[in-house]
């Protein structure tokens, strides 16, 4: 009922205070690139997965029209997450698909659990250093994945984001095969279409209004095809193919509805059913709810997307797409930053995208069979770039180590692992950055003599001084000299330890051995060695 209500809510609110068509002269073009982009994904996050590649255009599918319609998110598309394919592709092998869709069904009930209990917090919680470095690390892993491709070498799939591929390569090894394996005519259609899109990005876009409303990326495509089927037979110049797309062909109606498998819900009760379930739903959560984070950066209106509505959108999503043979779902920073790119202004264009995957697989599917990937290598070369572009390192470099150590730390993971473990690794520094400050920052000390000839030492605490703090304080207190004079200002804390009253009552009685005087000054006045820290803090508590 909550999900039927979510639905109904999501299509008044559509209907009544926005028209859903307003920007649609924005967002049909950007969603014509956005599929184009997406297609490729789709099949080859099926295959990386180990499922069938119509898999992976159901999830693209309802990825675009069911989650598009009950997201809040203007600009995020969803769809197969190649951040997710180790853990499918292992639960497939251990479950068989039928009890593995079981699994994607429960994921998403659980995702519809977490929205309604308000999680959609959690994503909060990551620092925007390791934001950045997730999104300039998937922009390095998509050049890097696409160089084969772009020259005619198809032997991983494409949307295998992984360090260590499906094909026992790695991604750097494979980069290296590449160059005994150049397909000419996959290249030259490629080289052709990468200056069009760099032309069209810095010259002609900027003429008139009919390169902005015409896509670049849609006049490689055709010109893809157009090459195709012009260099058809030719030994030299054609393009086999084993280098194009490959959409499954139904031979009618009937067998097109074949293709679409459905759960079998026997296996329910089956732990490792249940297991894969819960594994699903948390990590497709966190990484939908990290691309809201970086779409919502890269968002040239800077709008902000609910999050715990966007949990029980991608819980319905994950549920309809178990229930008719999908690959479970999580909002997607490659569709999602093409969708920016190319100038998409609200939801419809992640929905028209899903359509426009429906209507051609069903209708075009031999036609879509005729593009190049080498072509749509060239678009994900370019998407790449903008996310992952030279100056954000200086300008990471230039804000200080605290932020760009997380920053390419997540960017190295990212590169050299995958997407989880390089905002794992991300997160995991950044916390030891924070704790590494939160060491120095405890306290100010300053030192000063005095005319009496006892050395004058000031040390002002924080607001917050907790267990974090107390290497920091022993420490100093440790080295302060014999016949000194301390001075400890505590007016701005709000809030001490009890260790570290601890480590004061144990260093007052070492400071009457070494004959130092303390002065402890607070809101309520200042107190001269006084004979209770512990009180004294109490007394403050209840002042």
């Amino acid at each position: 009922m909550y999900v039927l209500f979510s639905i109904h809510k999501t299509f008044t609110i559509m209907h009544s205070s926005n028209n859903p068509f307003k920007h649609l002269k924005a967002d049909f073009p950007a969603s014509i690139i956005v599929f184009f982009v997406a297609l490729p994904l789709c099949l080859g996050i099926a295959v990386a997965s180990g499922a069938e590649p119509f898999a992976g255009l159901i999830a693209g599918i309802v990825g675009g029209i069911v989650v598009g319609i009950m997201s809040g998110s203007q600009i995020g598309v969803s769809g197969p997450a190649a951040g997710l394919t180790a853990i499918v592709i292992a639960a497939i092998a251990s479950l068989g698909f039928k009890d593995f869709l079981v699994a994607v069904v429960l994921a998403g009930v659980i995702q519809i659990v977490f929205g309604v209990l308000k999680f959609g917090i959690i994503g909060y919680f990551f620092p925007s250093s390791v934001i950045k470095g997730m999104l300039t690390g998937i922009g390095i892993i998509i050049i890097l994945k696409e160089i084969p491709h772009f020259f005619g070498y198809d032997k991983d799939p494409q949307g295998d984001f992984a360090f260590f591929q499906v094909d026992g390569e790695n991604t750097f090894s494979e980069i290296l095969n590449t160059i005994n394996h150049i397909s000419l005519g996959a290249t030259l259609i490629a080289i052709i279409g990468l200056a069009i899109l760099i032309l069209w990005n810095t010259v002609l876009s900027k003429k008139g209004k009919i390169f902005q409303l015409i896509q670049g990326p849609l006049v490689v495509v055709a010109l893809g095809i157009v090459y195709f089927v012009l260099t058809q037979g030719d030994a030299t110049l054609g393009i086999s193919a084993e280098h194009m797309v490959k959409v499954p062909v139904p031979d009618d109606f009937n067998s097109f509805l074949g293709q679409f498998t459905f759960p079998n819900f026997a296996a329910i009760n089956n732990p490792e059913v249940l297991l894969a379930a819960f594994t699903m739903a948390l990590v497709a959560s966190l990484e939908t709810l990290l691309c809201v984070e970086a779409t919502d950066k890269l968002d040239p209106l800077k709008r902000v997307t609910p999050t715990n509505r966007e949990l029980l959108a991608q819980g319905t999503g994950n549920v309809v797409s178990g229930l008719i043979g999908g690959l479970p779902i999580t909002q997607v920073i490659v569709r999602s930053s093409a969708n920016i790119q190319s100038g998409g202004r609200t939801k419809m264009s992640a929905i028209i995208h899903g359509f426009l995957l429906l209507i051609s697989v069903i209708l075009i599917p031999n036609l879509l069979n005729m593009i190049p990937l080498s072509v749509l290598a060239a678009i994900l070369l370019i998407v790449g770039y903008k996310l992952a572009k030279p100056k954000l390192f200086k300008q990471m470099y230039l804000a200080g180590w605290k932020q760009f150590v997380p920053f390419i730390v997540t960017v190295l993971g990212i590169v050299f692992i995958d997407l989880l473990w390089g905002i794992g690794l991300g997160l995991a520094v950044g916390i030891v950055v924070i704790l590494y400050k939160s060491f120095q920052n405890s306290h100010f000390l300053h030192i000063e003599d005095n005319s009496e000839g006892k050395g004058k030492i000031k040390m002002t605490f924080a607001e917050e001084v907790t267990f974090f703090n107390k290497g920091a304080i022993l420490k100093e207190l440790d080295s302060i000299p014999e016949n000194s004079f301390l001075e400890l200002d505590v007016r701005k804390t709000q809030f001490l330890d009890n260790d570290i009253i601890e480590i004061l009552e144990d260093f007052s009685e070492k400071a009457r051995n070494r004959n130092i005087d303390i002065k402890l000054i607070s809101e309520r006045g200042i107190v001269e060695n006084p004979p209770s820290f512990i009180k004294f803090f109490k007394l403050e508590k209840t002042a």
